[in-house]
């Protein structure tokens, strides 16, 4: 995807919905450091939503509200995001609402860990 088409005003669902998989796919190599497991498949990534001009807004939780490193990873995702092409600009908006559960990994994290 070239810079300038990736995110134009009026992008197409195709687009978007392709870009999303890319910042998922960025997303997944952001892991949480007390869990050998990426941040998307743990369930901490709420919203993704791509909007104009490059930018994208990322609503994600942490697995408990006094994570040491909640500052450091908000970092990690906005540098993981913001390193995909056609990608300029991120917010990371760290919530609490709902709360995170184990419910929220997908099911292959969850076998890997052996919650299933």
């Amino acid at each position: 995807m070239s810079k300038d088409n990736t995110m134009q005003e009026t992008g197409t669902v195709g687009d978007l919905a392709a870009l999303t998989d890319v910042i998922i796919a960025a997303l997944r190599t952001v892991h949480d450091p007390e869990i050998p497991v990426n941040i998307y498949d743990l369930g901490l990534i709420y919203r993704i939503e791509p909007k104009a001009q490059g930018f994208v807004e990322i609503d994600m939780t942490l697995t408990a509200p006094g994570c040491p490193v909640a500052g450091e990873m908000l970092s990690w995702v906005q540098k993981a995001v913001q390193d995909v092409e056609g990608i300029d600009s991120v917010k990371v908006n760290l919530v609490f609402d709902p709360p995170w559960d184990k419910s929220r990994m997908s099911e292959d994290v969850q076998l890997e860990l052996g919650l299933v």
